[in-house]
């Protein structure tokens, strides 16, 4: 494991920055426990001459603990859950899962 592998996983480990959650591939099946960082920034759109600031749901989770993830897949976190939009995508060293998402 590098370095940066390691402290990815402390990271994850950590109960300040990541939780724990429950993943569904395709929103059903057997849940499989992993941690996830949940984010909830600001996300501005453009439509024509105008710009619009909404809210947006963003996952983090370690590619470790999941080889793949695809749109519908489904995340529960505390009693929410929240589903996979769009193509997850890695980061550059391939160690995080970027998902963008919304409460089903």
């Amino acid at each position: 494991m590098s370095a940066f592998a390691t402290v990815t996983a402390a990271l994850f480990r950590d109960p300040n920055l990541a939780q724990d959650a429950l993943w569904r591939s395709g929103g059903a099946g057997a849940p499989v426990a992993v941690r996830a960082m949940l984010r909830r920034p600001d996300a501005v759109t453009g439509f024509g001459e105008g710009r619009f600031v909404t809210d947006s749901v963003m996952i983090d989770v370690e590619c470790a603990a999941l080889a793949a993830l695809a749109p519908g897949d489904t995340f529960e976190i505390g009693s929410v859950i929240y589903e996979v939009r769009g193509e997850p995508l890695r980061d550059t060293l391939r160690h995080v899962w970027k998902v963008e998402a919304r409460e089903a």
